[in-house]
């Protein structure tokens, strides 16, 4: 039988199990059961505090989202704007991606559920207006809102599709940052030097740092396998 467990640490113990069972098993493949079992939680209290599985997905993209933005920021502190910090995170999201096929599912999972995508949107849609108004000085928030609605369309079809010998990881970055930035109306010649700044990033070591201090957060211990 399940324990009972105050609100705060039955969250939390649902999200470490979500997280390793996530890993393990992927997304789409882990079931509420499961993760009733792991976290050693009712199912009234699930229900009390995420009521679906899409409801931790929820929380858990946010933590994540989190963390790259912080990850980020210490990269791009020297860049000489903030379509830098842009070209980081986007690159930076991309690679997590590339870790695992578990996280590659979480990721695209997020970018499907429709009240994950709208949280991913609205976050991104501030963010390009903050980086691209220069640019775009004529557009609105509700312009900025339709423009990350296709360039979300780009970035989960990249997620989806597994780096391979020719499609590499350093291809993938640079053809979704040439079609993104030059979508968003920045110059030819600085969105060479936006790529040329993102390709000196290690970005899969920068990608697992972000994971690791999401598991470093929740207590789980995983050795993530590309």
């Amino acid at each position: 039988m399940a324990r009972r467990y105050d609100s705060k640490e039955a969250k939390r113990r649902i999200l470490t199990a979500c997280v390793r069972l996530f890993l393990e098993k992927g997304y789409t493949n882990t079931k509420v059961a499961e993760i009733l079992k792991e976290a050693d939680v009712s199912a009234g209290s699930f229900q009390n505090i995420f009521r679906t599985k899409d409801g931790v997905l929820t929380e858990l993209i946010g933590m994540m989202f989190s963390r790259q933005f912080g990850a980020v920021r210490p990269l791009a502190a020297n860049a000489p704007s903030p379509v830098y910090l842009y070209a980081v995170e986007t690159a930076l999201q991309l690679a997590v991606t590339e870790l695992s096929e578990n996280l590659r599912d979480i990721y695209v999972e997020a970018y499907t559920f429709p009240a994950t995508a709208e949280i991913i949107h609205r976050s991104t849609t501030a963010e390009l207006q903050a980086a691209f108004s220069a640019y775009l000085p004529g557009c609105t928030e509700c312009d900025f809102y339709e423009m990350e609605l296709g360039t979300a369309g780009m970035m989960r079809g990249y997620m989806a599709r597994r780096c391979d010998p020719y499609f590499t990881l350093e291809r993938k970055i640079r053809r979704f940052l040439s079609m993104s930035l030059s979508a968003l109306q920045v110059p030819a010649q600085e969105r060479e030097q936006v790529i040329a700044f993102v390709a000196e990033i290690d970005m899969l070591a920068e990608a697992r740092k972000v994971v690791d201090a999401v598991l470093a957060s929740l207590s789980v211990q995983f050795d993530l396998k590309g």
